[in-house]
């Protein structure tokens, strides 16, 4: 059996981060999102077919032909005309029954593994808010009656989250599928197909799905790594006169000074810099060569490779991209005086993230001007900056 990794799209709700990365690269915990899924796949196929497309050139030069021993080959999405067609790139790279997963979604290996010991299948989830979702009815032995895409009727919780097995047999229903009022081709309609004629069924979660569709779920994702995954451990230097805390992994070349105070859960990667005199508390994750300086506090944050929080910066609840660089005094805010959940702009709209805490998400190679203080949910693209004691009130996409 071979694993099809859809990891095509543009993602363009996970701007700033994806505008310079495909999403499967953003990072959980110090492996990539693609990582993590070639980690939870080994053992269970003798193969993967990855569906590239956006920035398809970076997957290839990270992973190449061969993960652990298991073949890796891709295939190219030229035009993205929904998950359907992605699946139909891959006919001549498959043949018997195929694992199917969203790229940029991350998925437990025993369901996983579960999921691939039936045929023609599809991995769903009990969700409090079935709206939000692609849901599923089915009868009493968990057969497919139909798939509903965000019901306004509510006939269940048992959602779609992206992760299916399939026979060839999906190739030729897939291809008769009429295209969407989008002009897609998309996996839910096969699966209704099927469900109306061979049948499907669905396996029920019993592990942790944990979906990236906005830049705040890779903070989600790094703390349910965080508690779930972190083997604890010092392979760097670290100052006697600094303190570490709960469980923290630091890796080799990494050098914390005097002063730092690390409370776990942590994990701190390769030839980082950490203090002296500062604070890095619970929930951060900080890539290879990230920088945390005199003065500086980090709380529950994402910095990518080469982030640096120099001097006397907080950075709360918020990404940092590659080789961002705070000036000196500069804030993240994340928290509303009104005590309501943080809204983002995303593609012109604002979104509810849902979370009460939430910093900035700064795009690769951003600098900030000392004493920037940037409003909570807001965004930086990627090579923008800001002037001395600016306050960031919205989105900078240039300048």
């Amino acid at each position: 059996m071979k694993a099809v990794i859809m990891a095509a799209g543009k993602s363009t709700r996970t701007y700033p981060l994806t505008l310079t990365r495909p999403k499967p690269l953003l990072p959980v915990m110090g492996k990539t999102v693609f990582e993590r899924h070639l980690e939870a796949l080994s053992g269970l196929v003798d193969g993967v077919v990855a569906v590239v497309g956006y920035r398809g050139d970076m997957i290839r030069a990270a992973f190449g032909d061969v993960f652990e021993g298991m073949p890796v080959t891709y295939v190219e999405q030229t035009e993205q005309r929904g998950t359907g067609h992605a699946v139909l790139q891959c006919e001549g790279a498959v043949d018997g029954p195929f694992l199917v997963v969203n790229g940029d979604d991350l998925y437990d290996r025993e369901d996983l593994a579960r999921l691939a010991a039936v045929e023609n299948a599809a991995l769903a989830l009990e969700v409090p808010d079935p709206r939000l979702f692609g849901i599923y009815e089915t009868d009493a032995e968990d057969r497919v009656v139909r798939l509903v895409e965000k019901p306004k009727e509510v006939f269940s919780h048992l959602a779609n989250i992206g992760a299916y097995v399939f026979t060839p047999e999906v190739f030729p229903v897939l291809r008769g599928l009429p295209p969407t009022e989008r002009g897609e081709i998309e996996i839910t309609s096969a699966v209704q197909a099927l469900a109306e004629t061979s049948g499907f069924r669905v396996v029920r979660t019993r592990g942790a799905w944990l979906p990236i569709g906005y830049p705040w779920h890779l903070l989600d994702a790094n703390r349910w790594f965080l508690d779930h995954r972190l083997v604890p451990g010092i392979e760097g230097e670290v100052s006697p006169r600094a303190e570490i805390n709960g469980p923290v992994f630091i890796g080799a070349d990494t050098v914390v000074r005097a002063g730092a105070v690390i409370d776990g859960p942590v994990w701190i990667g390769r030839g980082c810099r950490i203090g002296p005199n500062c604070w890095i508390r619970p929930y951060s994750v900080l890539c290879d060569s990230a920088v945390v300086g005199h003065a500086s506090e980090v709380k529950a944050s994402l910095f990518l490779e080469g982030a640096a929080a120099p001097h006397q910066n907080y950075v709360g609840d918020s990404i940092l991209g590659a080789r961002a660089n705070l000036g000196c005094g500069t804030i993240t805010a994340n928290l509303r005086h009104d005590q309501k959940p943080v809204r983002s702009l995303v593609g012109g709209a604002l979104v509810d993230t849902g979370r009460k805490k939430l910093g900035a998400v700064l795009g690769d190679d951003v600098h900030t001007g000392i004493n920037t203080s940037i409003y909570p949910g807001r965004k930086l693209w990627p090579g923008t900056s800001t002037a001395p004691g600016a306050v960031v009130r919205g989105d900078v996409v240039d300048g």
